[in-house]
């Protein structure tokens, strides 16, 4: 007779067996991740397996390369400018179209929404044969130059700003706000002091999203930047032209760190899951 397995017995083996699972999980999505962290340590300049050996030589052929330096340096700029920025139009927008309705509401809610549909790379042409257009028109270099950069990546973020920020007002209790009012707080002072705090949740998750969003993007950044404004993405996409070792997963992983502590810091004070 085949052994009886009590009610018991199968509750206390179902929640490991779940731990396991979602454990097996978590390792498959951060497979690529760990894989480029252990390839950076890696002591031959052909990648091979297994390595013969581990080295932090990268590292600091890495911290040598002034075309890194320089293109973290930038990227690290143009994602700060375009996080103020996107989180400022992006919540404004979202606090126009969520709280009054209007003629052509829809058509403006798609339109700024359309980044996250369309395809980067025809993102990334369409903005450059638009700043064409521009220069043509104004006589004004754009395509190149610095601004011209921080306004694509603008408009590239503004919907991370304005799905999370319009997701937070649908659950906002109104009756806040109205006692406000009542107690002779005017519109104004309703926006900063009472709704803008109970939004900021979804105003930090979004200049979060938004600084990673413009700090790793490359289809949109590659046809307008110019010389001397190169960012760190580019500048790994031209390393690779002419070299393959292992310094690009140097870079990478400490990509990788760093926008992982971001991250943890952010939700440590704001916790991301509320607004995600």
């Amino acid at each position: 007779m085949a052994p009886r397995i009590s009610r018991h017995g199968l509750g206390s083996l179902a929640r490991p067996a779940a731990l396991a699972f979602v454990a097996l999980i978590y390792l498959f999505m951060l497979s690529p991740l760990l894989f480029v962290l252990w390839l950076s340590f890696f002591n031959d300049a052909i990648i091979s397996f297994p390595p013969s050996g581990y080295t932090f030589t990268w590292y600091l052929s890495a911290w040598n390369n002034p075309a890194f330096a320089n293109g973290f340096v930038l990227s690290a700029k143009v994602a700060a400018v375009t996080a103020v920025f996107s989180v400022l139009l992006g919540t404004l927008a979202a606090l126009a179209l969520h709280r009054y309705r209007f003629r052509g509401s829809a058509l403006v809610n798609s339109l700024l929404l359309s980044p996250l549909v369309v395809p980067g790379i025809v993102a990334g042409i369409a903005v450059y044969l638009f700043y064409l257009s521009a220069e043509n028109v104004l006589d004004i270099d754009i395509v190149g130059t610095y601004s011209g950069l921080v306004a694509a990546h603008i408009a590239l973020t503004i919907p991370w700003t304005l799905r999370l920020v319009t997701a937070s007002l649908g659950s906002l209790d109104q009756t806040v706000e109205e006692a406000a009012r009542n107690l002779g707080a005017n519109s104004f002072q309703t926006l900063v002091c009472v709704t803008l705090p109970m939004l900021r949740p979804a105003i930090v998750a979004s200049a979060l999203f938004s600084f990673i969003v413009s700090f790793e993007n490359l289809e949109v950044t590659l046809p307008l930047v110019g010389p001397g404004h190169t960012t760190l993405p580019i500048a790994i996409m031209q390393y690779l032209e002419f070299n393959m070792d292992p310094t690009i997963a140097a870079v990478s992983a400490v990509q990788i760190i760093l926008l992982g502590i971001v991250m943890l810091v952010t939700d440590r004070f704001v916790k991301l899951s509320q607004v995600v």
